[in-house]
């Protein structure tokens, strides 16, 4: 540890990303679209005037923030843009979650969340995921004495999405702190619970460009709720910087949500490979928990999750192992392109054989 570092730095443990290799492999562990974006991406970037760049971004991002308001459904005031979802989740987390009370979260979960917790200051009190692999909302409503409420749906790295009427019965209860519900792999086959933001105005739902849209490497994520507590977000990033969404990333992201049919047929080509790996896995003998996202998270009774990991790597394919006692035996497998999955499942018939 460095002389020079701060007791709060000290005490971190910072998140862990999925390895980006520099070497030819298939990449099946960090949850990319295997898809390219819509080609008005493609389209943006040509015709974009470079001349733009010297001046700053609209602090605002009006645009991209009408483009949303418009896929969304929702009004532009209750729309919030960030530096990716990772961003806007760190400034909620400073701005609704830092009372001296317990944030309620499952025990297992989005691994940032833990991260940003230790950052802030702010106390988590975590909550067993429930016998079907679930997170327990009955529980997280169930709690008192709380600085707010966050769980992703679908929930990762499980991959399980509650329906908007348990969310919304989780609402009914929980009404005197945020809660955020965190939609990054919603378009995989959940429902979003957007449709409440306007009957519950504790309600904040985040998400990203990173993965339906296919725009992981530009940065891109939102969140949607009530004025006042889109009003909150705005207060942390005008204290923190002003300028978040870059120009060239808010025309990006504006082309995207231009073509829902480019849209419409990726998520459905990823929903229908998950739905056959899942059927591919089972055949090889792997317990695949049900899935609402773009992975699934699967473990083999015969063969240890290290053992399995190790074996793939060795052939050129790269899933995800969390090194955890909970997770330890499971590997989490992002949802490839037709031939990459089968790629997958050769090299596990090979490995289990």
């Amino acid at each position: 540890m460095s002389q020079y570092w701060s007791p709060a730095v000290r005490r971190l443990t910072p998140y862990v990303p999925g390895e980006q290799p520099r070497e030819r492999v298939i990449k099946l562990n960090t949850n990319e679209n295997p898809y390219p974006p819509a080609p008005g991406v493609g389209k943006a970037l040509r015709e974009y005037a470079t001349d733009h760049l010297r001046l700053y971004p609209d602090p605002s991002s009006t645009a991209l923030r009408e483009a949303l308001a418009k896929t969304l459904q929702v009004e532009s005031s209750q729309v919030f843009v960030g530096n990716g979802s990772d961003e806007v989740l760190a400034f909620a987390f400073q701005a609704f979650f830092c009372h001296g009370a317990p944030l309620d979260v499952p025990a297992i979960t989005y691994s940032f969340y833990p991260v940003y917790a230790n950052l802030y200051g702010v106390e988590l009190r975590k909550h067993p995921l429930n016998a079907h692999w679930e997170v327990d909302i009955e529980a997280l409503a169930a709690s008192t004495e709380r600085s707010g409420v966050i769980f992703a749906n679908p929930n990762a790295p499980t991959g399980h999405a509650h329906s908007l009427e348990t969310i919304e019965a989780l609402l009914k209860r929980v009404t005197d702190r945020v809660v955020l519900v965190d939609e990054a792999y919603v378009d995989f086959g959940a429902e979003s619970a957007v449709a409440l933001v306007d009957r519950y105005p504790n309600l904040l739902v985040t998400g990203t460009f990173s993965k339906s849209r296919s725009l992981a490497g530009l940065r891109l994520g939102y969140a949607v709720g009530s004025e006042e507590l889109i009003d909150g977000l705005l207060r942390v990033k005008d204290s923190f910087n002003s300028y978040p969404v870059d120009s060239l990333a808010s025309v990006v992201g504006i082309a995207a949500l231009n073509d829902p049919e480019h849209f419409e047929a990726c998520r459905e080509y990823v929903i229908t490979t998950r739905e056959r790996t899942r059927q591919r896995l089972e055949a090889l003998g792997f317990e695949v928990l049900p899935s609402k996202a773009n992975f699934v998270l699967a473990q083999h009774p015969n063969y240890e999750g290290a053992q399995l990991f190790a074996g793939l790597r060795e052939r050129g394919i790269l899933v995800r192992h969390f090194n955890t006692s909970a997770l330890n035996n499971f590997l989490r497998i992002t949802i490839g392109t037709d031939d990459e999955m089968d790629s997958l499942i050769e090299a596990l018939e090979a490995i289990c054989g």
